[in-house]
């Protein structure tokens, strides 16, 4: 070997090394500015002597192939997709299945990467083709296309013939930022990462793909037996050993409870993850029970891929009703088709106000999407106006309470209706039923129907009457449907309600405006309800957050004689008045700020960082905005860091967060 050849194998592995360390391991090893150095010198060599130019090289992944078409591709082991469960039981199904067949199983559960499917082959370490799965028999070759992602080895640790599977993705990351990059361009954005990577993969020139920051993950060996494997998880470890990027999330498990933690552990971790998953894949750990348990006409029988719930779906809007809120609020809401969302069946959903339908333009009879904000409460998104017959009905607010019929009143600058008569009966059963609440005084089996049923029972009609409850057991235990036990249990969970922090019973008297978050700034600068009672409106509206309309409310909730007879009768009967909580600080770092969390933190889980900001008086928000004052970025932190260097808007690092407390 000449000097030239051996400089140009030299290169290659510097380069090649790097891009492992990088893009697999995620330990970088050389800086950018060497490793652009070293890649120019190399396309140098390479121009002039081309022959030396190594199959391997990593001049290969910048693109510039362009193809007229794909040429098609005979996977030799087809490569079948998997079942799908939508449920629990229906994993538990899978699972009494395996063990009818004498199996007692582990298990390899895997993250399901919403992706691109891609066959790898390799001839003496060598890669020499890649292909989509296409109809799991006849794929596409992709292989110019593959060749640009970087966590994919031209080169593997060993000088080994070997096929293996993975899945192509495109990261939240880099979505955002190829996005970023087609608006500047007056082009339409990518939908999201999967149609992306989809898009990318398949582009004939390898320049566009080169471009779009690919990446993937190898999670399976079709052949294990073959290299003397013979179990999954040792496969993992195989084609990670050879150089293959494999994902740090896989776990075994040793029995089905396991798999299941590993579900909501993974469910709730999905939005840090910087890509998209829509799911969990169960594997059976023992490659020849694999092969005992065989396959059906389209899938093995020792697999499949737990699908999280849709987090979008369409339904019809079937009507419009109203419901009254404790304070008079007038709230339409959605009477939807039954549709499962999430785990759920929605046939209801919040409308908020009139603003909010008409602005949507939702008419009774539209096809409409329904999420889940924030994972809990049902929303419909928008209307499919294109799907629109003309026999949709306008929609039209009411002027009436629809259960007492007074006419009702929209307040100056405000968006919703209330029905002001104090005597309304919802009104009266919603205040008692927000008072139990869990975010109230959290009183456990006082729920809606138990607080309707005793209110209409004349057993409770006021908050204080809730604590001489315990005056008519014997009663309560002869209405039907409520036992000895349960009564029991509610009257116990009703006595120790009573030592509940002030902000929990501030919070569930129902004084409008006075959110839980409102409720804990109160209790936490006056410490007992007194104080609270007997301070002026100027005192009020001078502490952070509380502004002229939620001081004016405290003032007139407390003037009503009524209120004031509500606590002391609350009072007397030993619930406490006092704040329990530690005391706000001071901190001039964090007091009256505005703070927008994002990305991973590696010392602080996110509710930990956002207690820690509120106990020094600072507050947290989800969306940055020219009010925001700190960004506190962690790991992967994505559009909110890109908004806030927009903005101008100071950012924290984590070890920026960790100085300041301190």
């Amino acid at each position: 070997m000449d000097k030239i050849e051996k400089r140009i194998q030299e290169l290659t592995d510097i380069l090649n090394d790097a891009n492992y360390k990088y893009y697999v391991l995620d330990e970088p090893t050389i800086t950018d500015q060497e490793y652009d150095k070293y890649l120019r010198e190399l396309e140098e060599l390479e121009q002039e002597y081309p022959n030396y130019a190594k199959q391997d090289s990593p001049t290969q992944r910048v693109g510039g192939q362009v193809l007229d078409t794909f040429e098609k591709v005979t996977h030799k082991i087809p490569m079948m997709s998997l079942s799908d469960v939508f449920s629990e039981s229906e994993i538990a199904s899978f699972d009494e299945k395996i063990k009818k067949e004498g199996i007692i199983p582990q298990y390899v559960c895997e993250l399901k990467i919403d992706g691109l499917s891609v066959s790898l082959l390799y001839e003496k370490g060598i890669l020499v083709r890649a292909a989509t799965r296409g109809d799991g028999v006849v794929g596409e070759n992709i292989t110019h296309n593959v060749k640009t992602i970087k966590s994919i080895p031209l080169k593997l640790k060993k000088e080994i013939d070997i096929e293996v599977r993975g899945e192509i993705y495109m990261s939240k990351k880099a979505l955002e930022k190829v996005n970023i990059e087609r608006l500047k361009n007056g082009e339409k954005p990518l939908q999201n990462a999967r149609n992306g990577a989809a898009g990318s993969i398949r582009q004939l020139d390898s320049k566009v793909a080169a471009k779009r920051g690919l990446d993937a993950w190898i999670y399976h060996l079709p052949n294990p037996l073959d290299y003397n494997i013979n179990t999954h998880f040792e496969a993992l470890q195989f084609m990670s050993e050879l150089g293959f990027k494999t994902n740090p999330n896989n776990f075994l498990a040793n029995n089905i409870g396991e798999v299941f933690e590993f579900i909501e552990q993974k469910k709730s971790q999905r939005e840090e993850l910087p890509y998209d998953i829509d799911g969990i894949v169960i594997k059976v750990n023992n490659i020849r029970q694999q092969l005992d348990l065989g396959y059906t006409a389209k899938y093995p029988k020792w697999a499949t891929a737990y699908k999280f719930p849709a987090e979008e779906v369409l339904t019809r809007l079937n009507d419009i009703i109203f419901t009254v809120g404790r304070t008079g609020q007038i709230t339409p809401n959605a009477v939807l088709d039954p549709v499962l969302v999430m785990g759920s069946t929605i046939a209801r959903a919040t409308l908020h106000n009139e603003n909010n339908i008409l602005e949507k333009d939702l008419r009774i009879g539209d096809i409409v999407s329904i999420r889940k904000a924030g994972d809990v409460i049902p929303e419909v998104v928008e209307a499919k106006k294109e799907r629109r017959t003309g026999k949709e009905k306008q929609f039209q607010m009411i002027k009436e309470c629809p259960i007492c019929g007074s006419k009702l009143i929209k307040k100056e600058n405000q968006v919703d209706y209330f029905c002001l008569n104090d005597s309304c009966p919802t009104r009266k059963i919603e205040g008692l039923i927000h008072f139990a609440s869990r975010d109230a005084m959290n009183i456990d089996g006082l729920g809606d129907k138990i607080m309707e049923d005793f209110f209409n029972f004349a057993f409770i009609k006021t908050i204080p009457d809730i604590y001489l409850l315990k005056n008519h057991q014997k009663e309560l235990m002869r209405l039907e449907g409520y036992g000895e036990k349960s009564i029991t249990k509610l009257l116990d969970s009703i006595e120790k309600s009573k030592v509940n922090s002030l902000e929990k019973l501030l919070f569930g008297l129902g004084i409008p405006h006075v959110g839980s978050k409102t409720a804990k700034i109160l209790s936490s600068h006056y410490h007992n309800i007194d104080n609270i009672i007997n301070a002026s409106f100027e005192d009020l509206s001078s502490i952070n957050d509380i502004g002229d309309i939620i001081a004016q409310s405290i003032i007139d909730y407390f003037q009503n004689e009524d209120n004031i007879t509500i606590i002391n009768k609350l009072k007397s009967y030993d619930v406490n008045m006092n704040y329990l909580g530690p005391k706000i600080i001071k901190d001039d770092n964090f007091y009256g700020k505005t703070f927008v969390l994002t990305g991973t933190m590696e010392n602080y889980k996110r509710e930990d960082a956002k207690s820690l900001i509120e106990q020094r008086g600072g507050k947290t928000t989800s969306s940055v905005s020219k009010k925001t004052d700190v960004v506190l970025a962690g790991k992967d932190p994505g559009s909110k860091y890109m908004k806030a260097k927009e903005l101008n808007i100071n950012i924290w690092t984590e070890e920026d967060f960790k100085k300041y407390l301190s």
